[in-house]
């Protein structure tokens, strides 16, 4: 791992798994990153020997954090209590013991939301903003991070609230692949997600919305549309946000 990186970052996904190290100055990626297919039977075992293979591949020192961002609501010692994207071998499993033990040094383990949320506001779209801000992801669902004058409420699910009695989930109504599944125009997107928003906005009172996800490289064609009082920004760090995150995480638990 090259000088310029003060920590690693690891990003898994149900189809890939991305790992960088991460100039913590910058909040930008030390080297290019590398990504390995997810495994098709993603088990503990599997996904923890591509950790174990990329701390490898860039000679990631013991003395260096290491972040992981990770598609679950984590509590540290305890076990998961359900998967949506990998296997399912996972439920009852502490991941940060997993990953530690393939690692052969501690990590540190956040919810993939979490990770994107820090990374936007300590290096992104809500760099320096005070109060509540609510970072959101919509892409196959709908991921959120709270943080409150820079200090993350963590695992929160508010993909999930109830907008009304046929979609049950908001993310089932106003995630990014409901857009796609039901061939809405950005217009008529725009008035599903601002239902959402304006749910979030009633019931928190945030100072700031960000979106991330891919979709938002086309924030200009649904930003503009969504109707709430709450400033709303697209994010900046995009796909690169987990890996950030989970290593600026990583820099603050463990240094």
């Amino acid at each position: 791992m090259i000088e310029t990186a003060q920590a690693f970052g690891i990003d898994i996904g149900g189809s890939g798994i991305k790992a960088a190290p991460v100039n913590l100055e910058k909040g930008e990626f030390a080297e290019p990153r590398l990504k390995i297919l997810t495994p098709e039977v993603s088990t503990p075992d599997a996904v923890a020997k591509i950790v174990r293979q990329q701390l490898d591949h860039f000679e990631v020192p013991e003395s260096a954090p290491v972040g992981i961002a990770f598609p679950a609501p984590i509590k540290p010692g305890q076990p998961l209590d359900f998967m949506a994207n990998l296997d399912q071998s996972w439920v009852g499993v502490d991941v940060t013991e997993v990953f530690s033990e393939a690692a052969g040094r501690p990590v540190t383990v956040v919810n993939d939301a979490d990770a994107a949320g820090l990374a936007e506001q300590q290096f992104g779209a809500a760099k320096g903003k005070e109060g509540l801000v609510i970072a959101t992801t919509l892409g196959t669902g709908i991921g959120t991070a709270l943080i409150i004058d820079g200090v993350l409420v963590p695992n929160t699910e508010l993909g999930h609230l109830i907008l009304n009695t046929k979609h049950l989930d908001a993310e089932k109504y106003a995630a990014s692949s409901i857009k796609e599944q039901e061939d809405l125009s950005y217009k008529k997107w725009a008035k599903r997600l601002t239902k959402y928003y304006g749910l979030l906005e009633k019931y928190f009172n945030p100072d700031l919305f960000v979106i991330g996800g891919g979709v938002s490289r086309k924030s200009d064609k649904f930003i503009p549309f969504i109707d709430v009082k709450t400033p709303i920004v697209p994010a900046e760090l995009r796909n690169e946000a987990g890996i950030v995150g989970a290593a600026y995480y990583a820099s603050t638990r463990q240094a």
